[in-house]
């Protein structure tokens, strides 16, 4: 029995803690392109010139659920506004069980799956939750570690926003 645990808890320690950091803020963001719960392809490419934020989050993840009503509010507060959240499901079972988490947490905001976790290979995500703000071209500003609340968001999101043009384009 005890056997199991510890290679269960290897096997999740493999996956966590990668060697490598995670993306850095000041480098271009990874290329990200993955369907929404409706089945939707959304592209990171496709929103460039907006500010974009990726949060990666799993269903499990208690501090993943305790910022989730801080980004609902964030998200409908800037929606419209050279702005998009996403929120990147990791770890929550297939298609269905990330619709229902999703539903159940009250995440208002797009929720992408990652499948085959290569966005979050791609991010080089070490833990959850983790959240990247992406500039109008395309470079990591901000990754903040850990759970963030509206306050801290609104804070660094705000000198975002102001380099965003007047006119931003519509995915």
């Amino acid at each position: 029995m005890l056997v199991l645990v510890a290679v269960a808890l290897a096997g999740f320690i493999a996956r966590h803690v990668r060697g490598t950091a995670a993306v850095p803020a000041g480098v271009p963001a990874p290329p990200l392109e993955l369907s929404d719960t409706e089945g939707r392809v959304v592209s990171l490419a496709a929103l460039r010139g907006k500010v974009v934020a990726i949060n990666f989050w799993a269903s499990w993840c208690g501090p993943c659920r305790q910022e989730i009503p801080d980004l609902a509010e964030l998200y409908a507060a800037h929606r419209g506004q050279c702005f998009e959240l996403l929120g990147v499901a990791e770890e929550s079972g297939g298609h269905d069980e990330v619709v229902a988490a999703a539903r159940k947490l009250g995440v208002t905001y797009p929720v992408l799956i990652d499948r085959d976790q290569k966005a979050e290979e791609a991010f080089r995500v070490p833990g959850y939750p983790r959240t990247y703000l992406i500039d109008v071209d395309g470079r990591v500003r901000t990754v903040i570690r850990g759970s963030v609340d509206r306050a801290e968001l609104e804070r660094v999101l705000a000198p975002l926003l102001a380099e965003a043009p007047a006119a931003c384009p519509r995915a």
